[in-house]
C-alpha cells in the first residue's frame, strides 16, 4: 500500500501482554507497550536484490517457492511476477510470459485486484488484496488462488475468498497487507486450538480446506486472522485471531525449520518485526520483536519473504520496497539458522 505520509509510531505490545491479548477469541486491536527490540537476529549488511529499474513502485509481498524460485506481487497495477536467481539478483522469468509480470483479474475475469501479499504454497499462489484498483475508494478484503503454470498474459483467480463481512471495518486503503499458509500438520503438533471450537485443532472439521491455513495480516490494527478456506472457491471459517505485536503489518511469512510465524511492518514501525510461536495455551503469542538490519535503511518495506535453504549458517531473506528507494525494490540479507 503506497502512503503519502507516514504514521507517528507508538510503542510495541510486550510479551506478556501479547499473550493476554491472544487468549482472547475475538481481539480487535494491537496495543503497545516499550518492551525493547532485539537485534536483527542475522547480518547486518543488506544489499539491492534486483537490476535498476525493473519493478518501479507498488512492489509488496513475496514469496518463496523454491531455493531458485521467488513469487512477487505488485498492488498497483494489480501484477504478479515469477522471479529467478541469477548469481546474487532476482530478475523476472523470461520463459512462459512472464517476463513482464502477469495481469491479475478477479475470478469473473475482471477488475484490477490491489494485490498486497502472496504466498505459493501446495494449493497454488495465493495473494491477499485489499480493494479494486478500477473501484479504489471501497474496501475489498479477498484471498484469491492463481493457476500459473500457463502463458497467458493475464490470469483470472481460480478461487476468491470475500472476508471482508468477517474482518473489522477499514478504510479502502487500510485493509489486507499481509499473506502466510501454515501446515495442518504444524499447527497439530505444537497443539493449536481452534478458538471456535475452544478445542485442539482438527483439520478434519473443516472438509475441503486442503492441508493448512491461512494467515492473513490486516494493517488498520497490526492483527491477525486465521481462517480455513474450502478450495472451491467462496467458503471460509475464521479460526483464531490475535495480535502480531505491531502497530501494523505488511507482511507475514511461516519460517517451516522453527515453527514460527514472522510478522513484519514498513516505516511505520521503523522496519520492525516479531516473531510468533504457539505457547502451551495452545495460541500464538510474541516471542521476540527485531530491529531491522544496522545496514537496512528505513525503507517502505512491504514484503518479506525467508528462503528455505540454509547454508554456512544462515537463509536469505528477502525485502519489497514498495517506494523503489533509489531504483530499487528488492534488498537482500541473511538470517542466521
Amino acid at each position: 500500500m503506497p502512503r503519502s505520509s507516514r504514521r507517528i509510531r507508538t510503542a510495541r505490545l510486550g510479551t506478556a501482554a501479547i499473550a493476554a491479548a491472544a487468549l482472547l477469541v475475538l481481539p480487535t486491536t494491537a496495543t503497545a507497550s516499550t518492551t525493547a527490540n532485539s537485534p536483527w537476529p542475522g547480518g547486518s549488511a543488506v544489499t539491492n536484490a534486483d537490476g535498476s529499474n525493473v519493478f518501479g513502485g507498488n512492489l509488496s509481498g513475496l514469496s518463496f517457492e523454491s531455493a531458485n524460485v521467488l513469487w512477487a506481487v505488485k498492488n498497483g497495477p494489480g501484477t504478479l511476477y515469477r522471479l529467478v536467481r541469477n548469481g546474487s539478483k532476482w530478475q523476472p522469468d523470461t520463459a512462459n510470459g512472464w517476463s513482464s509480470g502477469k495481469a491479475l483479474r478477479y475470478r469473473n475475469g475482471k477488475g484490477d485486484p490491489d494485490a498486497e501479499a502472496v504466498v505459493a504454497n501446495p494449493d497454488g499462489v495465493v495473494t491477499a488484496t485489499e480493494r479494486d484498483g478500477d473501484n479504489d475508494k471501497k474496501s475489498a478484503l479477498k484471498v484469491l488462488r492463481y493457476d500459473v503454470s500457463g502463458s497467458a498474459k493475464a490470469l483470472a483467480a481460480k478461487a476468491e475468498w470475500d472476508l471482508t463481512a468477517d474482518l473489522p471495518k477499514v478504510s479502502a486503503n487500510d485493509g489486507l497487507e499481509a499473506v502466510s499458509w501454515v501446515p495442518d500438520s504444524a499447527l497439530t503438533a505444537k497443539g493449536f486450538v481452534d478458538e471456535r471450537t475452544k478445542a485442539p485443532y482438527s483439520p478434519g472439521s473443516y472438509p475441503g480446506h486442503g492441508s493448512g491455513l491461512y494467515f492473513v495480516g490486516l494493517e488498520s490494527n497490526g492483527m491477525i486472522y486465521a481462517y480455513a478456506l474450502d478450495q472451491a472457491g467462496t467458503k471460509y471459517t475464521r479460526v483464531a485471531s490475535f495480535a502480531s505485536g505491531l502497530e501494523s503489518i505488511m507482511d507475514l511469512e511461516f519460517e517451516a525449520s522453527t515453527g514460527k510465524l514472522w510478522a513484519v511492518c514498513d516505516d511505520t514501525c521503523g522496519g520492525d518485526s516479531t516473531t510468533l510461536a504457539v505457547s502451551a495455551q495452545g495460541k500464538f503469542a510474541v516471542t521476540r520483536t527485531y530491529d531491522r538490519p544496522s545496514g537496512m535503511p528505513d525503507h517502505n518495506n512491504e514484503g518479506f519473504a525467508i528462503a528455505p535453504v540454509c547454508s554456512s549458517g544462515s537463509k536469505q531473506v528477502v525485502w519489497a520496497d514498495d517506494g523503489n528507494e533509489g531504483g530499487h525494490a528488492l534488498r537482500a540479507g541473511t538470517l542466521s539458522c
